[in-house]
């Protein structure tokens, strides 16, 4: 699980265009690792790291290291109680596939509040295909309904998800990981 998650980061950093973006708040970005990579790669955008205050204790040191902390505020919090408003975009990377339907709601919920009318989400996770064909994420699928309660989810599930969040799916953009951004706006 930690080589795919450390394959990751490259991969959506390359395939979707950040640079249009002046802030990037990493919901549940844990020490920074996807947020650094992506402002290492796009020279204009400013991050905001948001995770529990337990969890971003280390994140400084990475930051420094990846040489973008003066571009990053970490701002402790918890996703279940609000998020940082007024980004432009908001980066849900392998957040969504821990909880079940109620708490992914909750979630998405506050980054709907947060962001402006024009902002994106982007949802970082395996995007299972239809039906009964084979693929490596069915097993984590297992995985992480026995382990978490979570799920991963297919397109169109997602799409449902998050149009019961006040949002709505535009696009799917594939990464070179197993990994997948569903990018949303506000519906």
């Amino acid at each position: 699980m930690i080589g795919l998650h450390n394959q990751e980061p490259p991969a959506v950093a390359a395939a979707y265009g950040f640079s249009a973006f002046k802030t990037i708040v990493d919901v549940g970005g844990a020490t920074g690792n996807m947020l650094a990579t992506v402002l290492s790669r796009h020279d204009g955008p400013r991050g905001i790291l948001f995770d529990r205050p337990h969890v971003v204790t280390d994140a400084p040191a990475l930051l420094t290291a990846r040489g973008v902390s003066d571009r990053v505020t970490i701002v402790p919090g918890d996703f279940f109680q609000s998020v940082p408003a007024g980004a432009d975009a908001y980066i849900l990377s392998h957040i969504i596939h821990d909880w079940d339907e109620d708490q992914c709601l909750t979630i998405l919920g506050h980054v709907r509040k947060a962001m402006p009318p024009d902002a994106r989400l982007l949802v970082v996770e395996m995007v299972l295909p239809s039906g009964d064909a084979a693929h490596q994420g069915k097993m984590l699928d297992m995985a992480m309904l026995v382990l978490l309660g979570g799920q991963e989810r297919t397109e169109s599930e997602y799409a449902s998800l998050l149009g019961k969040a006040g949002l709505r799916l535009t696009r799917v953009v594939p990464t070179n990981s197993a990994a997948s951004i569903l990018e949303a706006v506000v519906a």
